[in-house]
């Protein structure tokens, strides 16, 4: 189950709402969801989660391209939303690497059971890394550190991260 909520940043605080992912298919349009909530090209944050398996926050600043951080890459990569955030930059490959290219293959008749050179790292460096991704100092000008984020559980992180902002209470009403 996922839950996705926009925070905007006003004058007055935060304000939430709860957002539908059904219609975003690309990070551009998560932006655009995001720039379409912003009060005077404030800061907004869009929290995304899926349950007690990861999160990811993008925060958006204006016309500023888009600041991505996600909880665990490899679990986030199983799942639609994961995918929108999981961009080739963020994952430092080459734009349109596909994991499992023809290259990439070890062709070689290791497939049939036969022991595998552990010295050929043939495509392990396009594969989706374990654990976090991403601007770990995503919140850090909003009293979220680098080391508070990375050691947030995916079961009560967003919950952590709008207590830190002053954003509980809104965050709840749209929970």
């Amino acid at each position: 189950m996922y839950f996705a909520a926009l925070l905007a940043r006003t004058e007055d605080g935060w304000e939430a709402s709860d957002t539908e992912l059904d219609d975003v298919e690309t990070l551009s349009d998560l932006t655009d969801l995001a720039r379409d909530a912003s009060v005077d090209e404030d800061t907004v944050l869009v929290l995304i989660e899926q349950e007690d398996a990861w999160f990811g926050v993008v925060r958006v600043d204006g016309e500023d391209d888009p600041r991505i951080y996600v909880s665990d890459a490899s679990a986030a990569a199983r799942s639609s939303y994961g995918e929108i955030l999981l961009t080739d930059e963020l994952l430092g490959r080459e734009p349109g690497d596909d994991v499992a290219d023809l290259d990439s293959l070890d062709l070689d008749g290791t497939e049939d059971g036969e022991p595998e050179d552990d010295d050929d790292t043939t495509g392990s460096d396009t594969a989706v890394p374990h654990g976090p991704v991403g601007d770990s100092e995503i919140l850090d000008d909003l009293g979220v550190g680098e080391k508070e984020l990375r050691i947030l559980d995916a079961e009560d992180a967003l919950n952590s991260i709008a207590e830190a902002l002053g954003a509980s209470e809104v965050l709840e009403t749209v929970r």
